[in-house]
């Protein structure tokens, strides 16, 4: 898999250091280079890259406005890279894989270039779904109706990583610690072993986001990681608890003992 890179800075001793930290990753293929944001749109929409690696403070068209630039076609993934620690709250919340600042770690450049490769396969795969459902539909439209998403690896289709933008901060949470997740009305409490944070959002869109065989509510508030799960206490009612890692005990209510009941033995 080759990841097709443009590079974006008005400085051109930057766009050479990166070129040079990025030659030791053999999969990233440069494809142009950039001094501004006006070029930096033309160039992503002619050369249709994987990834930018871009600048955020340079004249006339900032970093900002090149992702804004790109509403109209479907975006690259785009790394921030920076001087300036204070853009990194903005940066997430314009959906930046990751924020590199200036001068770029090699460890941290390998991480978000790990990252990148993740989010790549997992669209490649789910377009490599997209046309084998194409194809089905042309040679076989019978067997076209049994072939539903479900068949394609769930793994690929759910959140792997959680921006958790809490007192100022932005949390990069990985969706395997959380423990379980509490729902205060439009607000959700994201509990790890060693954290708790606040991400603003509905219960019901975060469920979407996540992978059922492991994240499922058991109470009408409540979504567990059946992971996280050590025992299972009966109680009253038809009711029981469940154990966490941490020692937590969290309610199941009876009305969702049987949803629960189909993942922990």
């Amino acid at each position: 898999m080759t990841i097709r890179t443009i590079l974006v800075d008005d400085e051109s001793l930057a766009i050479q250091g990166l070129q040079l930290r990025l030659e030791t990753h053999k999969d990233v293929e440069i494809v142009d280079t950039c001094l501004n944001g006006r070029e930096a749109i033309r160039s992503i929409k002619t050369h249709k890259p994987d990834l930018v690696f871009l600048d955020i403070q340079m004249p006339g068209f900032d970093g900002f406005s090149v992702v804004q630039g790109m509403m109209e076609i479907e975006p690259p993934l785009f790394i921030f890279v920076t001087a300036y620690s204070e853009h990194a709250i903005r940066a997430f919340e314009a959906q930046a894989v990751d924020y590199l600042l200036k001068p770029v770690d090699e460890d941290r450049l390998a991480d978000a270039l790990d990252r990148v490769r993740q989010r790549l396969s997992e669209k490649r795969n789910v377009q490599e779904v997209e046309r084998l459902r194409e194809v089905l539909a042309e040679v076989a439209p019978d067997a076209v109706c049994e072939f539903v998403e479900d068949d394609a690896p769930a793994s690929n289709r759910f959140e792997k990583l959680i921006n958790i933008k809490d007192r100022g901060q932005i949390f990069r949470v990985d969706v395997d610690s959380i423990e379980r997740i509490d729902a205060a009305g439009d607000y959700m409490c994201i509990y790890t072993a060693d954290n708790s944070l606040i991400l603003r959002e509905t219960m019901k869109d975060l469920e979407k986001r996540l992978d059922p065989r492991n994240f499922q509510r058991v109470h009408r508030s409540t979504i567990v990681n059946l992971s996280q799960v050590r025992q299972v206490k009966p109680h009253t009612n038809g009711e029981c608890f469940l154990v966490l890692e941490s020692g937590a005990q969290v309610k199941v209510s009876r009305s969702y003992r049987d949803v629960v009941a189909r993942f922990v033995h």
